[in-house]
């Protein structure tokens, strides 16, 4: 399972128009779920990002949590996280698992990252056409993988 986490001034995502969710100062995460992963990797990486400390303390520095500033989480699943590009110019997506493996993991991880924060996240809609809309704020950016 990989991720890519943003900490953000805000964010949102739309879904044909519709804001599905929406978040201020926080994490958007993207996750993308691999043929192989389980929900351990769910949990493993959920504890990881709440506890991650990449958001400033008075003195400038990254040392707290996104449960430490009180952050909120927006969650959208990306398959694209996997794609192999070694042959053509192309694309493959075929380490990505299919729905009936990811969907289940990644409502698994909403339940995680939910438990940990200890509060709702807000979320995208698995397999939908979305449009994510953010404010990088740094820009921080981190990539962690749950085999890595």
């Amino acid at each position: 399972m990989r991720l890519i986490i943003q900490r953000v001034s805000e964010a949102s995502v739309k879904i044909n128009e519709n804001i599905k969710g929406s978040i201020q100062k926080g994490l958007l995460v993207l996750v993308g779920i691999e043929e192989n992963d389980t929900e351990k990797d769910a949990d493993y990486l959920a504890q990881k990002t709440v506890n991650m400390r990449i958001f400033n303390d008075n003195e400038g520095k990254m040392n707290l949590s996104v449960l430490d500033v009180l952050g909120d989480i927006l969650l959208i699943s990306q398959f694209t996280l996997f794609a192999s590009t070694k042959k053509g110019n192309r694309p493959s997506f075929i380490q990505a698992a299919k729905p009936e493996i990811a969907i289940p993991i990644y409502e698994k991880m909403i339940i995680l990252f939910e438990k940990y924060l200890q509060k709702s996240i807000q979320t995208g809609e698995f397999g939908a056409d979305m449009k994510v809309n953010l404010c990088n704020d740094g820009p921080v950016t981190i990539i962690i993988d749950s085999k890595n």
